[in-house]
C-alpha cells in the first residue's frame, strides 16, 4: 500500500510497546471495545518518556486492516482539541497497535450514575467539549472532506486529567464531500444499538444527522446518569430512548433526572439542555439541529449555570440558611445551589406576609404584606421581618 509511506514517520518499534506494557501485562489493561484491548504504558521517547495508551487490534471481534489504517488516515489529518491525539503505530507481523495520548480518567460513560464525583457544571463542560469536536468534524474548514463517526456513544468519550472531552475510535467513520447543507451514503448500519439512528439502521441511509441522534442519546445519558440500554442475563433486554423522549414530551423530567444532579441545577440550564437533546433524537432527520446549533445551545446552557455557580461563591451561606429555614410552607433542600433556586425565586418566610428574594449579585430583598406596615390606623415605620440581614432592601 503506496499510501503508507505518508505515515511512516508515526511508526514505532514493537520492543518499545512490550517495553512500556511490560509484555502486555494484564495488569496494564485500562479497557476492552471493538478493536480490542487497550493498556497503559510509559513509552519512552527520544524527548523524554510519556504515558500512552496502546490499542491493540484483535480480530476475534470483527475489525482489521480496513478499521486500523481508517483510525490513521482520519487522526493524523484531523486535529482537535476535542479529538483523541493519535501519536504512533505499530504493525509486525500480525500484530497491529495503535498509539494515543492518554486520557487519564478513562470514558465518559464511567461516570455517569455519580452526581457528586462528576458534577452538573462538569457535565455541561463535558458536553459542550465533544459537541465542539463533532463539530469540527461535521464542518471541516477549508477542504477537508466532512466525517462521520458513526458510533458516537459515552464509551468512546475520552476525558483526560481536566475532564476536557475527547471524541475517539475512528474505526468505523466514513467521509463525505466537505461545504455540503447535506452528506448521504449508502452504506450497511454499523454502530451500537441504542444509540444508532433508527432510520439508519432501517434504510442504510447515512448523514450527520445519524451522529447528531446518537450525540443526543449521550446527552440524556448525561442528564439520566444512566447508559441507554439494560442487559438481562446477558441479553438486551431494553432501550430507553422512546421512554426519554416521552419524559420530555410529557414535562416529566424529574422522573428521570439522576438523583443528586436536579439539586445543583440551574433551572433555565436544565431547560435549554434537556430542549437540545430532545431535538436531536427526534425520528424525522429533518428536524435535528445541526451540530453548531447544538453548541451554541449547550455553551446557553453552560453560561446559565456557571452564572448560578458564581452567585454561590457571593452569597453566605449560613446567612441563606438561616433564611431559607423561615420559610412557610417549610421547604427542604439539598445541595447548596437548591438554596440558591429557591431564593432567586422567592418564598414566604415568618407569617407568610413577608417575600424574601435575591437577585443574581447577591443582593437581598425583602417585600413586607402592606398589612405589616399598619397598627390601626397609623403607619408602622419599624422593621417588622426576619432578623436584620446584610444587603437587604424594604420595600415597602
Amino acid at each position: 500500500m503506496s499510501f503508507m509511506k505518508d505515515f511512516e514517520h508515526l511508526q514505532i518499534q514493537m520492543k518499545d510497546i512490550v517495553s512500556a506494557t511490560n509484555n502486555f501485562d494484564p495488569a496494564k489493561v485500562i479497557g476492552r471495545g471493538g478493536f480490542g484491548k487497550v493498556y497503559k504504558g510509559e513509552l519512552s521517547l527520544p524527548e523524554g518518556p510519556i504515558m500512552v495508551a496502546f490499542k491493540q487490534l484483535d480480530r476475534r471481534f470483527g475489525q482489521g486492516n480496513i478499521e486500523f489504517w481508517k483510525e490513521i488516515m482520519t487522526l493524523s489529518k484531523y486535529k482537535h482539541e476535542n479529538l483523541i491525539t493519535l501519536m504512533h503505530y505499530c504493525i509486525d507481523g500480525n500484530e497491529m497497535i495503535l498509539v494515543y495520548e492518554y486520557a487519564s480518567r478513562g470514558s465518559l460513560d464511567r461516570y455517569l450514575s455519580d452526581a457528586n464525583s462528576v458534577t452538573w457544571t462538569q457535565r455541561l463542560r463535558i458536553c459542550v467539549g465533544a459537541a465542539r469536536g463533532l463539530h469540527f468534524l461535521h464542518d471541516p474548514m477549508e477542504t477537508q472532506q466532512r466525517v462521520l463517526h458513526r458510533d458516537i456513544k459515552s464509551a468512546n468519550i475520552l476525558l483526560d486529567e481536566n475532564w476536557t472531552a475527547k471524541l475517539s475510535d475512528f474505526g468505523l467513520s466514513k467521509v463525505g464531500p466537505a461545504n455540503q447543507e447535506h452528506t448521504y451514503l449508502i452504506s450497511n448500519a454499523i454502530g451500537t444499538l441504542g444509540y444508532c439512528d433508527p432510520l439508519y439502521s432501517e434504510l442504510g441511509f447515512l448523514s450527520k444527522e445519524s451522529d447528531v441522534y446518537s450525540f443526543g442519546v449521550v446527552l440524556f445519558e448525561v442528564l439520566c446518569g444512566r447508559l441507554c440500554f439494560e442487559y438481562t442475563n446477558g441479553e438486551l433486554s431494553n432501550i430507553f430512548v422512546s421512554k426519554w423522549r416521552r419524559c420530555y414530551e410529557q414535562k416529566r423530567l424529574d422522573e428521570i433526572i439522576l438523583v443528586g444532579l436536579k439539586e445543583q441545577m440551574d433551572q433555565g440550564s436544565l431547560n435549554s439542555f434537556s430542549a437540545i437533546a430532545y431535538q436531536c433524537v427526534k425520528r424525522t432527520r429533518e428536524e435535528r439541529p445541526t451540530m453548531a446549533k447544538i453548541v451554541k445551545e449547550l455553551e446557553f446552557s453552560l453560561e446559565q449555570q456557571e452564572n448560578l455557580d458564581n452567585l454561590a461563591k457571593k452569597v453566605d451561606l449560613d446567612e441563606l440558611i438561616r433564611i431559607v429555614d423561615l420559610a412557610l410552607p417549610p421547604v427542604s433542600y439539598g445541595a447548596r445551589n437548591q438554596l440558591l433556586v429557591f431564593l432567586l425565586e422567592g418564598l414566604f418566610v415568618e407569617d407568610g406576609e413577608t417575600w424574601i428574594s435575591i437577585n443574581m449579585k447577591g443582593e437581598v430583598s425583602k417585600v413586607l404584606s402592606a398589612t405589616k406596615c399598619f397598627y390601626g390606623d397609623k403607619l408602622e415605620t419599624k422593621n417588622t421581618g426576619p432578623p436584620p440581614m446584610s444587603d437587604t432592601t424594604i420595600i415597602q
